[in-house]
This record gives structure tokens, C-alpha cells and sequence, in this order.
């Protein structure tokens, strides 16, 4: 092939990757950027879970998030929440202790989801549960 040729041929390959960049661009400027925050005390429903954010408190460096859980029996399902703040997403501690939410149960269970906070040096922190594509946030402070 000639050098003209290539060159050419490299300009319109740069040309339709410009168009798709576009057209990506596009579409995402006409989709919702942020889903609502839930309150305190609101039940809402989160793929095949239903959970109620009871309120937070900190305590050292951990944040406690008081919560009614219920939905189907999932052993892994807590690893579901994650906790956003300005710097860094933590996710939930895992290890069983009294009070702690180890699991989703079918049965309402009120239980603690606990983050070690001693890392981040955000004020802002937002509690996210992401169960396949549902989402729920809560502003925590």
C-alpha cells in the first residue's frame, strides 16, 4: 500500500471514531444523571430487597446505619450497600459481630450495617444499595 493511502485511510478511521464519540455523547446528555435521595424512616424496595434506613451515627472512626432488611434469603446480599463520600467508596463490614447485618433474610430483621470511616476524609456520604439494576441512595450526612 501506499503511504498516501494509509494516510487516508487513518483520517476516516479518525473521523467515525469522532462521529461515535458524538453520538455516545448524545445520548448520554438526554439520560437522568442522579436518582432521588430516599428519607429516614422510608420503605422502599431495591430489586428483591426491602429496606428502611432508620438513621446513622457515628461511633470512633465506624458509621452505623440502623436498617430494616427483608427480602430473600442472600448470604452475600449486604455487600450490596457501599458508602460514597467525597474521596473514596468503602465497602460494609463483613466480619459477624452482635447487631450487625451479616445476611438478607425473608423475615424482617432490624440490624446495623457498620463502615470504617478512619481512612476517608470526606464530610459528604451518601449510602448506596445497588441490587441488579435498582438503585437506592440515602443522604447520611
Amino acid at each position: 500500500m501506499k503511504t498516501r493511502t494509509l494516510l487516508l485511510l487513518s483520517v476516516g478511521t479518525a473521523l467515525m471514531i469522532l462521529l461515535a464519540g458524538g453520538a455516545l455523547l448524545f445520548q448520554l446528555s438526554n439520560q437522568e444523571s442522579t436518582s432521588a435521595s430516599l428519607a429516614f424512616g422510608q420503605v422502599t424496595t431495591v430489586g428483591d430487597v426491602d429496606v428502611t434506613v432508620n438513621g446513622s451515627d457515628v461511633v470512633a472512626d465506624t458509621l452505623v446505619v440502623s436498617v430494616a432488611i427483608s427480602g430473600v434469603d442472600d448470604i452475600d446480599g449486604i455487600e450490596s450497600f457501599r458508602l460514597v463520600t467525597g474521596d473514596r467508596r468503602l465497602d460494609p463490614i463483613a466480619a459477624p459481630a452482635a447487631g450487625r447485618c451479616a445476611e438478607i433474610t425473608v423475615a424482617v430483621q432490624e440490624c446495623a450495617i457498620e463502615f470504617d470511616i478512619s481512612a476517608s476524609q470526606g464530610t459528604s456520604r451518601v449510602l448506596v444499595l445497588r441490587r441488579g439494576e435498582d438503585q437506592a441512595t440515602w443522604r447520611l450526612g
